[in-house]
């Protein structure tokens, strides 16, 4: 029995004590941050941890700011990091930074690390781009890194732009800048140029960044671009001009077969008249249109005829051989 009632009193002892959290008030009132236990009491009943938020105001006033508790529970129900927002407000105190607790906490609902920006006010931060590529005017690829570093513009945290886009109007402004430029040797003497063409840009408008200074790491060469276009489009106009004279190939043997179509066509029709002589001559026997001493001297004509074209086909060699 008096085991129970011991257990009994150590249980109540512990609910009371972490309902009513004695020691963290008192931890409060010797830091000279004035809250009652009775608000401990209710910050227990509101789901607020009472640890934060006097940690925090602990914090604060030691600092030299002026918090307020129902400002820090209502950043907290919020979904905020109510440590988060102290220590940046603290760090940009430290660092003459102007920074309200307003503003901090905006920043800190906003998804970004507030005291991780305060600390980039202070200590710029580096970011180093990726390979960039481009071509100059005359034809050879470069390949460019370039370290950029950023300080964090407190007033642009919320709604500027992040890191992201700060790489892409980079990586935008060398693509330019070495575009203008005439040989891929100037950029390689000069590669501060490519820093300051794209400093005068104004690149960091608009996001959360300062943009301090942008130094090229390295440079390194490509292709020959221009030389890879120039074989490409000879490889084109090659292929062009290939596809037209099979054109004119093919157009060319259509008409060779259409001539040879149309010459089959003459010998048969020939052909044909010269099989309605023999017909002819009947009808011309017949008739009495013709008669026999015709006929014969019709022959000897024939074969003088075929005497002289012989012999002259025999003579025309001879002749050709003595010149």
């Amino acid at each position: 029995m008096l085991l129970i009632v011991i257990a009994a009193c150590v249980v109540g002892l512990w609910i009371v004590l972490y309902f009513v959290p004695v020691g963290l008030w008192f931890q409060a009132l010797v830091s000279n941050v004035r809250i009652s236990l009775l608000q401990l009491v209710f910050m227990r009943w509101r789901k607020v941890p009472p640890k934060v938020i006097v940690g925090a105001m602990i914090e604060g006033t030691k600092a030299g700011l002026k918090l307020n508790r129902n400002e820090l529970e209502a950043h907290f129900l919020a979904g905020g990091r109510v440590s988060k927002v102290v220590h940046a407000l603290v760090s940009a105190q430290k660092a003459n930074i102007p920074l309200d607790f307003k503003m901090a906490t905006a920043i800190d609902l906003a998804g970004r690390d507030v005291f991780e920006a305060v600390q980039m006010s202070v200590n710029p931060k580096v970011i180093n781009t990726p390979p960039v590529t481009a071509v100059a005017k005359d034809g050879i690829q470069l390949i460019t890194k370039a370290r950029v570093t950023v300080r964090a513009n407190i007033k642009q945290l919320v709604g500027g732009a992040g890191e992201e886009t700060i790489l892409a109007r980079v990586g935008e402004g060398i693509v330019t800048a070495i575009g203008s430029s005439l040989s891929h040797k100037e950029v390689l003497e000069n590669p501060d140029r490519i820093s300051k063409t794209v400093l005068n840009k104004g690149l960091d408008a608009g996001t959360a960044f300062e943009i301090l200074s942008i130094d090229i790491a390295d440079i390194d060469i490509g292709r020959n671009i221009g030389a890879v276009l120039q074989i490409d489009q000879a490889n084109a106009d090659k292929n062009i001009a290939q596809a037209k004279a099979e054109e004119r190939r093919a157009m060319a043997v259509a008409l060779e077969q259409e001539m040879l179509a149309k010459a089959q066509e003459a010998r048969a029709k020939v052909i044909e008249a010269e099989a309605e002589i023999p017909q002819a001559m009947a009808e011309a026997f017949r008739s009495g249109n013709l008669g026999i001493m015709d006929y014969y001297r019709m022959k000897n004509i024939e074969s003088d005829t075929s005497m002289r074209e012989k012999i002259a086909r025999a003579s025309t060699p001879s002749s050709d051989a003595k010149k």
